[in-house]
């Protein structure tokens, strides 16, 4: 029997995955006395690390005693679900990190139910244990039922629990006896998941994942596994709608600490990276020269929510980008779909606008601040849910809407949830929280957070996720207030924003380039106002105390790339270049809005 044991860790954002695999990493003494690790030391990117979420698994490998424990790190987040699914293939079982205090939450659920499926074995972590007001026996109970729920089997529902505290580095199978290492957990892991089996026979690799190097190009990733893979050997590359491709492979490597080391074999049950083989997608299998095998093809669960992407073709244009044309374009978006496999490109009747499918609002912001940082310059329109048929009826994507609130404001809570068309399903005190579940339209939960959080002062805690295709809710109210728009292009005066403050709230600070057509800020009424902010004052040769007083003016809002998605309209865009990220109308002057606007 091999002495490998494949495990992901599964678990909702911010339930400390990541740090638990740094401290599972120093346990094994992966870095030398002196090296500085720093923290969170799998979010490589620097998008994960700002955001502190996880977006792309990874990876690591540790020695514990003498079995090598490949860990697979897996996104929390329900719009990186395409991630999470593929890479569970690769494991024998799971680590279910839970927090002590919140218990099992929605994305919890989602990745949950994907391991089960596959027949995971779980060992439950109740982490952050050392938190005030924690509650580990019901969180303990939560999850029992969880499975239960899920239809786990009989030996899935009998799993063991570790209970302790990541960040202060300890595990233990009793949390009122704190230990002063994690050691507990690795002895669980080694007990409990299930040795990689040696499946004997002809070759068998389903690629899971990708990595790319500047020097040998495409990398595959997966698992072996049947059979023995080899440096130089020739093989069968399956795709996945049947096509054949013969091939070679010229470099193996095998995971081990942060980094990979040089093989010239791998058996079946490890996790390997081969360098040689072109022209391969997320997917596909590598199989035997002779008779080759197809494993089954990895299902993704399909889009809900889709985006125009196009060209920026505003005034400012090229003015901070390198990559402002349509093929620049095309092909960054064609490149993704290679390794996002959740994400969907189809062409539109513009040969400069194409529409991207994604599994939610933070799966698309991911993408295009990823672009915007690369050097592109895009302009995105308003994100629409995928509406079905099914049985002859118009069907919408239903989320399950997650919200923990102080008690005084949960009323305001269900008040806005209730007006997008979401139906209450549970309230019921957690702690000294409101826990407030609910069904309601995707398109309900564009643009709500920001209400939700203006009516609870920014206490209230949300989570959703997808639920299933149910039919059609009707109209869902959309914007209140309508939009500044600006009349005249040049830069904004202080003196012309203090005297148009009554009108409404404004996006932009005195001392800034606009174009005609861009949006300013909001109008206090539901019509759209277009007004100008770039007229200075008028110089006299009359003078009175008091008239050049310093202009009083209120903090301009700025939006986060998600809350623009959020925030604008069918006849809006946002224009996103690295450095500046402004909303505008799709037709910029007045007099094509009033032609065209018949239209919208």
């Amino acid at each position: 029997m091999q002495k490998i044991r494949n495990i992901a860790i599964i678990a909702h954002v911010d339930h400390g995955k990541t740090t638990l695999v740094d401290k599972i990493l120093h346990a094994c003494s992966i870095f030398r006395d002196n090296e500085q690790s720093g923290d969170l030391i799998l979010d490589n990117n620097d998008l994960e690390r700002e955001r502190g979420i996880t977006i792309v698994s990874k990876n690591v490998s540790v020695q514990y005693k003498d079995v090598k424990i490949n860990i697979i790190d897996t996104p929390g987040h329900a719009d990186f679900g395409g991630e999470v699914e593929r890479v569970l293939k690769m494991a024998d079982g799971v680590l279910l990190l839970c927090d002590a205090f919140e218990g099992a939450m929605p994305q919890t659920r989602f990745v949950t139910q994907k391991a089960l499926a596959l027949g995971l074995k779980p060992i439950v972590v109740v982490n952050k244990v050392d938190k005030e007001n924690c509650r580990p026996e019901e969180v303990y109970e939560q999850i029992f039922e969880l499975f239960f729920n899920l239809e786990a089997t009989e030996d899935q529902l009998d799993f063991p629990v570790i209970y302790g505290s990541s960040k202060q580095g300890w595990m233990s199978t009793d949390w009122k006896v704190p230990t002063t290492d994690i050691f507990a957990l690795l002895d669980a892991v080694v007990a409990n998941i299930p040795a990689a089996p040696t499946n004997d026979g002809t070759l068998q690799m389903q690629i899971t994942s990708l990595d790319y190097s500047s020097f040998v190009g495409r990398i595959a990733i997966g698992r072996v596994h049947r059979g023995v893979i080899k440096e130089n050997q020739p093989v069968t590359l399956i795709k996945r709608d049947g096509k054949i491709v013969k091939t070679r492979v010229k470099e193996l490597y095998t995971f081990e600490g942060l980094g990979k080391i040089r093989a010239t074999e791998v058996k079946s049950g490890d996790i390997c990276a081969v360098v040689g083989i072109d022209g391969f997608d997320i997917g596909d299998t590598i199989a035997d020269f002779e008779a080759p095998e197809q494993l089954p093809v990895i299902k993704i669960d399909e889009p809900t929510m889709n985006m125009l992407f196009t060209i920026n073709n505003s005034p400012f244009f090229g003015k901070e980008g390198k990559f402002v044309t349509s093929q620049r374009l095309k092909e960054r978006l064609y490149k993704e779909i290679e390794k996002n496999l959740a994400l969907k490109v189809v062409e539109t009747e513009s040969p400069d606008a194409y529409l991207v499918y994604g599994r939610g609002i933070l799966h698309l912001s991911v993408l295009i601040e990823t672009m915007r940082r690369e050097g592109y310059e895009i302009q995105v329109g308003q994100p629409q849910v995928i509406v079905k048929e099914i049985d002859g009826k118009k069907c919408e994507p239903i989320e399950t809407l997650i919200v923990d609130v102080p008690g005084e404001v949960a009323g305001k809570v269900i008040e806005l949830v209730t007006q997008r068309k979401g139906e209450l399903l549970i309230m019921e005190p957690k702690g000294d929280l409101q826990h407030l579940e609910f069904d309601i339209p995707a398109r309900g939960i564009i643009g709500l957070r920001n209400n939700v959080l203006t009516a609870t002062g920014g206490e209230a805690i949300m989570a959703h996720r997808f639920k299933s295709y149910e039919p059609w809710k009707g109209v869902i109210p959309g914007r209140l207030n309508g939009v500044l728009v600006s009349m005249e292009k040049g830069s904004t005066t202080a003196y012309s924003i203090d005297k148009l403050q009554d009108r409404g709230r404004f996006f932009v600070d005195p001392g800034v380039d606009i174009y005609e057509g861009q949006i300013l800020g909001e109008h206090i009424r539901d019509n759209d106002l277009v007004v100008n902010i770039v007229k200075g004052k008028a110089l006299t040769n009359m003078r009175a105390s008091g008239t050049d007083d310093s202009q009083r003016i209120a903090p301009a809002i700025k939006f986060s790339l998600e809350e623009a998605m959020e925030y604008i309209q069918a006849d809006e865009y946002i224009e996103v270049t690295p450095q500046s990220m402004r909303l505008r109308k799709i037709h910029l002057t007045e007099a094509e809005r009033k032609i065209k606007g018949k239209n919208f």
